[in-house]
């Protein structure tokens, strides 16, 4: 079994926002391939799926970007994951829009919701993939809780079906094939 956690706040206000793209990713394996089950389990969305008989998790937190690791940490222990099992997908705002980057472990990069998740793990030693929204021309905070343009969306939809194919990857052949197919 493995957990995908896609970083977002819940709402329609926040949707279509920028900080929402790991929603979207969870949203197009959901499309791509028959959710078996869904459930509201300890703060988050769980919807079940198979991919090669590999039984998944998309997860969603419903604490807010900042408060994730609430959501996560629960999750993880219910299921009694190893931290390798586990795949973040969250915003970038230090790629270039529509980047797509996995790392077997890492940093935080100051994201709010990677901090939580790090935090309430006790560890920065799981896959993630970042995606790239790009630095704002203003404030961080509007950037991210703002949509994005017309012209940004079909860069931001090859991104969004190019992490779903490398978590396919990730799930069929694990992080290092992932990794060099997809970086």
């Amino acid at each position: 079994m493995k957990m995908l956690v896609g970083l977002g706040n819940p709402g329609k206000k926040y949707s279509h926002t920028r900080h929402n793209i790991g929603f979207k990713v969870l949203e197009e394996l959901a499309r791509r391939h028959q959710i078996e089950k869904e459930e509201s389990r300890y703060d988050a969305i769980v919807g079940h799926l198979r991919i090669n008989q590999e039984k998944l998790l998309l997860v969603k937190p419903l604490t807010f970007m900042n408060l994730s690791g609430k959501a996560v940490r629960p999750l993880f222990n219910w299921f009694k994951l190893e931290l390798s099992e586990l795949l973040v997908v969250y915003d970038d705002m230090d790629l270039p829009p529509g980047t797509v980057r996995i790392r077997a472990s890492g940093g935080t990069g100051g994201h709010k919701g990677m901090q939580s998740i790090c935090e309430s793990l006790g560890s920065r030693d799981f896959p993630r993939i970042r995606i790239g929204i790009g630095r704002p021309p203003g404030g961080a905070i509007d950037w991210v809780l703002g949509e994005f343009s017309e012209s940004e969306k079909p860069l931001m939809q090859d991104a969004i079906e190019k992490a779903a194919s490398a978590i396919e990857c990730w799930v069929k052949s694990g992080i290092d094939a992932s990794m060099n197919a997809y970086n």
